[in-house]
């Protein structure tokens, strides 16, 4: 199903900026998000480096154990943790395509992308001879996935071949391109920058080519002269960003203004962020050796992509 992509004009942005009386009844602070009372909860631990959350169309969470896990693991709806996939080592970022199937970064030795089809219990090789990070699957099948080493974002078209759809240099772009989302109507692609200070957004064409790259987002750092260590992100059904970070989860709107920062569950770095459970209104997080969850006043934007299919 074609979804309407669009795009938010610099222009646009700038003309809401000399608004500020609009802009003050669009404000969305941390308070239209968290709930009163809540705290993260853990819901699984004992692994060792948690990583590449992603939900299906029910709210169900799953993950991957980067560093010492060989399988692909399911937190459902009633909080039972399963196994759904074995033998996948090194799984990083994963993303369900329009298919039903888990698409997957595997990285290390391997260097490949990867698709799970967990009702057949198969994997096949998507594509080699690439260094991913983290992934998204477009509703139409075009696969982007992050190449940190490379400053690139790569793009796979339908039963296409990987292209470099955006390399960064010096002067500009991310130089070290780390967790990747994608807006409620497809309209606009987001990365995070581990090594720099922004989240970088593009402008996608309905055949798939990115475009108007610009620094869209300005993440805190812990101080002036360190890298926000901007890694995982998610966003939400009215498009707030989410983007893991040094100094915790950060939380913008839509126009990339910060609404707030989410303390961190843990001392470990929290790497990876989804909206996952009943309703997608549970804000799931990958810290170090475990997963924790909180619910929100919001849902994740899979519920708005559920709902279309």
């Amino acid at each position: 199903m074609n979804c309407v992509r669009n795009w938010l004009p610099v222009i646009l942005i700038s003309s809401l900026l000399a608004m500020p009386q609009f802009l003050a009844a669009q404000d969305m602070p941390l308070t239209q998000v968290l709930i009163e009372g809540e705290d993260w909860q853990s819901v699984s631990k004992g692994h060792r480096f948690t990583d590449g959350l992603t939900t299906d169309a029910d709210g169900n969470l799953y993950f991957a154990d980067v560093a010492a896990g060989t399988t692909i693991n399911r937190i459902g709806l009633d909080g039972k943790l399963t196994a759904v996939a074995d033998n996948a080592p090194r799984i990083s970022g994963m993303h369900f395509g329009p298919d039903g199937r888990i698409y997957a970064c595997q990285g290390g030795s391997f260097g490949r992308i990867v698709a799970f089809d967990l009702e057949a219990g198969k994997m096949e090789v998507v594509a080699e001879n690439v260094k991913p990070n983290d992934l998204v699957v477009t509703s139409d099948g075009h696969i982007y996935f992050t190449e940190t080493g490379k400053m690139q974002v790569s793009h796979i078209a339908p039963g296409g071949a990987v292209q470099a759809a955006d390399v960064a240099s010096k002067a500009a772009g991310a130089q070290r391109p780390n967790g990747i989302a994608l807006t409620p109507d497809e309209g606009t692609l987001a990365v995070s920058d581990y090594g720099g200070r922004h989240t970088w957004v593009w402008r996608l064409g309905k055949d798939g080519s990115l475009d108007l790259r610009q620094p869209y987002i300005t993440l805190r750092t812990p101080a002036p002269a360190l890298p926000s260590k901007g890694d995982g992100m998610t966003m939400d059904a009215v498009g707030r960003y989410y983007v893991t970070s040094a100094v915790g989860l950060q939380m913008f709107d839509p126009t990339g203004r910060m609404g707030g920062v989410i303390a961190a569950p843990t001392r470990q770095p929290i790497v990876s962020v989804a909206f996952a459970g009943p309703g997608h209104q549970y804000l799931y997080v990958a810290a170090g050796d475990e997963i924790f969850r909180r619910k929100t006043k919001t849902s994740g934007v899979e519920a708005v992509r559920s709902k279309r299919k």
